[in-house]
């Protein structure tokens, strides 16, 4: 099973309450083929790039720090059979008023996400966000609301590997291939493991050892989302000697030549961020269109009750998935 940890990026791990020490079991027992995880930095100060990313894999790490566990995280629902959205009680009835025709909780989400996603929304309120997690400014117009789901539904099926949302035509857990090719691909042997990678600007290639990949342009390489930069971080992490912290004996497993699939990987995620900066423009015009027209004022909204605010409980004992398994440690 591959959980997702840093924003964008995607791991492997032994799905075994055996060898977790703090898995956050609400995730793992509302995990399903339909679940989303939207997570933001909701107890910190955001910076550059979007507020806000998503995965269809269950987040073990927090995307934004890379530690403390799967924190900032809000599922889009709160049991696996996706039959209770997290989504306040009334909100998608009333929008369904407003707008004259229902909304379903994925359509919900990706708005929100059109509007997190995108580049200007930690720009525009970089000020608020110094004291304030981020909030969603909900059109009055259906229109606008409708381009947003189409935007937003895109942006999911990019930032999920193709897991979510995917377009008609599509396959399943396969995104189109961007401009990047793996020029020269990293020798898949002992000696040409690279412990080195940087970007040429003249020649927009990434050297990855003895690798190249291009065109990789400057957009790709320094796109941002608070302060992580996922190309850099992505490669740091798989060099001969990684970056980061050891926790345990576990972390000196590791390959000894350059896995093929890596490379494979690292084309996937150079695509998905070329095609992310390709609608910034797009989801610029449609950020400034919200906020230039009417919005929805927070008091005519319906308001969670403490009992939504809480993640739901985990029963003990009823363990039939192997979600659940893991999470409630049965060996």
């Amino acid at each position: 099973m591959s959980p997702r940890s840093r924003s964008f990026d995607r791991k492997w791990i032994l799905a075994d309450g055996r060898l977790f020490r703090t898995p956050s079991q609400p995730l793992w027992a509302a995990h399903s083929e339909k679940q989303i995880y939207l997570i933001s930095w909701l107890t910190g100060v955001l910076g550059k790039g979007p507020a806000a990313v998503v995965c269809a894999l269950i987040p073990d790490l927090d995307s934004f720090r890379g530690s403390f566990g799967g924190k900032n995280v809000v599922p889009l629902w709160r049991d696996a059979p996706s039959t209770e959205a997290n989504i306040t009680t009334g909100l998608l009835d009333y929008l369904a008023e407003v707008y004259g025709e229902s909304v379903s909780p994925e359509d919900f989400l990706a708005y929100c996400y059109a509007i997190l996603g995108g580049p200007n929304y930690t720009r525009r309120f970089a000020d608020d966000l110094a004291t304030s997690a981020p909030r969603i400014p909900i059109s009055t117009d259906a229109d606008k609301f409708h381009q947003g789901v189409e935007l937003g539904r895109r942006l999911i099926w990019l930032h999920t590997y193709g897991a979510r949302f995917v377009p008609e035509g599509e396959r399943p857990d396969i995104i189109p291939a961007g401009h990047a090719r793996a020029v020269r691909p990293v020798p898949v042997t002992p000696e040409g493991y690279p412990n080195d990678f940087h970007w040429d600007e003249a020649t927009e290639t990434l050297h990855v050892g003895e690798g190249t990949f291009a065109p990789v342009s400057r957009a790709v390489w320094e796109f941002e989302v608070s302060g992580l930069r996922p190309v850099r971080s992505w490669l740091g992490y798989r060099m001969r000697e990684p970056a980061g912290r050891k926790s345990s004996p576990l972390d000196e497993i590791r390959p000894r030549e350059w896995p093929a699939e890596f490379t494979e990987e690292l084309l996937e995620m150079l695509w998905v961020l070329e095609y992310t900066v390709n609608m910034s423009s797009d989801l610029t015009t449609f950020f400034e269109a919200i906020l230039q027209g009417d919005v929805l004022a927070a008091e005519v909204l319906p308001q969670p009750t403490e009992e939504q605010r809480k993640a739901p409980e985990v029963p003990r004992g009823n363990a039939t998935t192997p979600y659940e398994q893991m999470a409630f440690g049965e060996q």
